[in-house]
């Protein structure tokens, strides 16, 4: 599949010391290669770590992000058909929350009212622990994401302009294992997968975008889906990738998301000319609604399953079916 986006295959700094965008940035790799500090003004910077842990039966996810002016530490669990429950908290000016500027940096610890999280490096790969007070009960979880050798992921700069721009990691189908417990019951994660999406960045006041992410195994193959939308256009860079056995294929062309947003739980189709056309359907959907000062945060998070048609680089046309992940809408003011 052809892409004119260029790849990027050594080390490269995100920012210049004046907090402008290094065009040498600019561009894709296989692994994460950007050193993303953000030097320069206080105020647009924007940092954070999502985990996601998703198996057949239930799901946990962890954010912890830095605004400059806040920071938001968060606790998402979900059981098919039973649970729900989602505690954040805020914390003005970020106090006590740091975030490394790479991937390969210090490990991460918040505590932050009702929930702490651990994002910590270990031989193999990542180990996120958290503790959370909910209405049901303390939630307590200890998970391993592997990183297997020549696993690869989809590391991008987007580029607005030299004062806006966004690098994300974007990792998904890694292997997963660990327990969750929420009061007196505990929810295994053996065979589970895990996606990262690590970011860091200056990004417009006002942004609408769509996410879809998936993992699993299809027709024998470990698959991951890797989409973005709306937030990338105009910019000559994409977010969309499929990995199949841990090799990546970048998709240089803009997606075409086709979803009713009057009833985002109809089935949503994503596709684009020889690369991929998928059915997304949804089976329960997060909604989260913020209109505070600084912050506003209307998400319409969907989980469900694709099916359809991929085409990896290389080899033939792959189909898939009831890959379990994610595909949402989400408009920021931030």
């Amino acid at each position: 599949m052809s892409t004119h986006e260029r790849e990027i295959t050594a080390p490269v700094a995100l920012a210049r010391p004046d907090g402008r965008l290094d065009p040498a940035a600019v561009g894709w790799s296989r692994r994460p290669l950007h050193d993303t500090a953000l030097p320069g003004r206080w105020g647009r910077r924007k940092k954070w770590e999502y985990w996601c842990f998703t198996t057949p039966t239930h799901l946990v996810a962890f954010t912890v992000s830095h605004l400059d002016y806040l920071a938001l530490t968060g606790v998402y669990f979900l059981e098919y058909g039973g649970t729900e429950l989602e505690v954040n908290t805020m914390t003005p000016l970020g106090a006590g929350v740091r975030l490394p500027d790479s991937l390969d940096g210090s490990d991460i610890t918040v505590s932050a009212g009702k929930a702490g999280v651990s994002i910590l490096r270990e031989e193999g790969g990542t180990r996120v622990r958290a503790t959370c007070k909910t209405p049901e009960g303390l939630l307590t979880a200890d998970l391993f994401a592997a990183l297997p050798d020549g696993h690869e992921s989809l590391n991008v700069v987007i580029p607005w302009d030299e004062r806006r721009y966004q690098f994300t990691s974007k990792q998904v189908a890694r292997p997963a294992e660990g327990t969750v417990t929420l009061g007196d019951r505990a929810f295994a994660f053996d065979g589970a997968w895990a996606v990262l999406d690590h970011g860091r960045g200056r990004w417009p006041h006002d942004t609408l975008w769509n996410w879809g992410a998936a993992s699993g195994v299809s027709a024998g193959h470990t698959v991951g889906l890797q989409f973005g939308g709306k937030w990338t256009d105009g910019t000559g860079l994409t977010e969309n990738a499929l990995l199949v056995d841990g090799r990546l294929t970048k998709i240089g062309a803009d997606l075409a998301w086709e979803y009713d947003p009057a009833d985002f739980r109809a089935p949503w189709r994503i596709s684009a000319p020889e690369a991929v056309d998928l059915v997304f359907t949804p089976f329960h959907e997060r909604r989260v609604k913020t209109d505070a000062l600084l912050l506003a945060n209307h998400t319409h998070q969907l989980f469900g399953h694709y099916a359809g048609t991929i085409h990896p680089a290389d080899g033939p046309a792959l189909e898939v079916d009831g890959l379990l992940g994610w595909a949402e809408q989400v408009r920021m003011r931030w």
